[in-house]
């Protein structure tokens, strides 16, 4: 599978989870706590292979993404901290639908700028065979990927 292919797949899975806890009602409180602790290991697995693979290999097989992938590290770091703060709160208590909700928000206007503005640009730029060596590059790399959102690199910067 090519690196962006394996990008959107992961996308799809996040959603679906997404549309998952908007459905699950108000006092589904352990659902919902095991769809939130699901979207945490996702999109942690998900940020670390961006950052340790497909970013820098976007970088230099494409330098006019070079914005992009800054603003999308950027969104990594604000999105791991909203992971550990889900992590360790309550689903009753009244915040965390609210900053689910929040997360759900940040997420998708990450995906939407990803996919519309500049994987076209990477995929032109690596070509097919590039894109699925890089592919099986961050499926090996998913393996290394933290427990904790907070020991992704960008959670740091």
């Amino acid at each position: 599978m090519d690196g962006i292919v394996l990008l959107r797949e992961d996308h799809k899975t996040v959603e679906k989870l997404f549309k998952e806890f908007e459905r699950a009602g108000d006092d589904a409180h352990e659902r919902k706590r095991q769809i939130a602790d699901e979207v945490i290991r996702e999109l942690t697995a998900h940020a670390w292979i961006e950052e340790r693979v497909f970013y820098p290999a976007a970088r230099e097989a494409a330098p006019d993404t070079t914005d992009h992938v800054l603003e999308s590290v950027e969104e990594h770091h604000a999105v791991l901290w909203m992971l550990s703060e889900l992590d360790g709160l309550d689903p009753k208590d009244e915040r965390f639908d609210a900053k689910m909700a929040v997360l759900m928000e940040n997420v998708r206007h990450h995906v939407e700028e990803e996919e519309s503005d500049w994987f076209p640009d990477v995929r032109k730029a690596m070509g097919r065979k590039r894109l699925v060596e890089l592919g099986e590059r961050m499926a090996e790399e998913r393996g290394n990927a933290p427990g904790s959102p907070l020991d992704v690199p960008s959670a740091d910067s």
